[in-house]
């Protein structure tokens, strides 16, 4: 078969899997991406993240990623929740609500991959779901898929912005007319003005002030200068995205991002009520039971206490 028509049946079945959309990208070095991510780290935004300096060749050039590379594929899924936490409680970001996305995504991209092997032939590659030095969000813009907006997320027309973003980087050339959409921010800067932290300007995250690191990335105690300002998250944060014309009734057609069908990503009961009591009580006991192969795994018990300290005033853990 001929590139076009393996174009379209990757597609389709990518649609069949359950993924939003699907674009496609030639493998190659990512110039004016490479300075901008030199200079971010250079001005030290990326903190205590120092994973970000590591395999820098690898992360602007997917072709030292995986071998003989010619294609990105790049899949948008959603994640944004139908029923959401009471509002009066301790808050982690939409994409914790259920089972890790790097497991539930994976897993449909290796199912792609395989159908690709199966239908196609002899084609090698590799599936990365944000836990790889691959830019995501520079292919999926690249792809067509969206544009990074100011808050420096994929935003897309037809769904906002609660995606997860993944990709296939494989040895098989595709059709590569998709074209990059159009930045539509506009003068907007609803984002930008609602951090409560000043981590944002235009197209620019310093993300040693950004509520997600601090909650998440960053070690030890949190320094002083950012009480009053987390706005009772815990774990993460969607304020620029909650905040965003394309999330909510004035953009989207149709009106506000559509809710996902993803059973895994479904917020439990005991979640969804918890209160602010429930959370300044929490023991390792209920904590491992509450997020088992959830993303909030990731700061540990002793971090999510740090978080819930810090913002509820109590003594740090000893």
């Amino acid at each position: 078969m001929d590139i076009a028509s393996n174009t379209i049946r990757i597609k389709q079945k990518a649609l069949e899997l359950g993924f939003l959309s699907v674009g496609i990208s030639k493998a190659d070095f990512l110039e004016k991406e490479s300075k901008q991510l030199k200079e971010w780290l250079d001005n030290g935004f990326h903190g205590e993240m120092k994973y970000m300096e590591n395999h820098f060749e690898k992360r602007v050039d997917p072709r030292k990623l995986a071998e003989g590379a010619k294609s990105v594929i790049s899949v948008l899924y959603n994640y944004f929740p139908k029923e959401h936490q009471r509002k009066d409680t301790y808050q982690i970001s939409k994409y914790a609500y259920g089972t890790d996305y790097h497991y539930v995504v994976k897993e449909k991209l290796f199912k792609l991959l395989e159908f690709i092997k199966e239908e196609i032939g002899a084609v090698s590659g590799r599936a990365f779901v944000d836990s790889a030095p691959v830019m995501d969000k520079v292919w999926a813009a690249k792809s067509g898929l969206g544009w990074i907006g100011k808050n420096t997320n994929l935003i897309t027309r037809q769904y906002g912005s609660f995606v997860f973003i993944g990709e296939l980087i494989i040895d098989l050339a595709l059709d590569y007319s998709g074209l990059p959409q159009k930045d539509f921010c506009g003068n907007c800067t609803q984002c930008i003005d609602a951090c409560p932290t000043g981590a944002l300007k235009p197209y620019q995250l310093d993300a040693r002030k950004c509520i997600s690191y601090l909650t998440i990335e960053k070690k030890g105690e949190i320094p002083s200068e950012f009480g009053g300002k987390w706005n009772d998250w815990i774990f993460g944060c969607d304020i620029c995205q909650d905040v965003c014309p394309w999330n909510t009734k004035s953009c989207l057609p149709g009106g506000r991002a559509k809710s996902h069908k993803e059973p895994q990503f479904k917020i439990t009961e005991e979640l969804k009520n918890f209160k602010k009591d429930d959370w300044e009580n929490i023991d390792q006991s209920t904590f491992k039971k509450m997020f088992k192969n959830s993303a909030v795994e990731r700061t540990k018990f002793k971090g999510l206490k740090r978080n819930i300290n810090f913002l509820s005033e109590k003594k740090p853990l000893t």
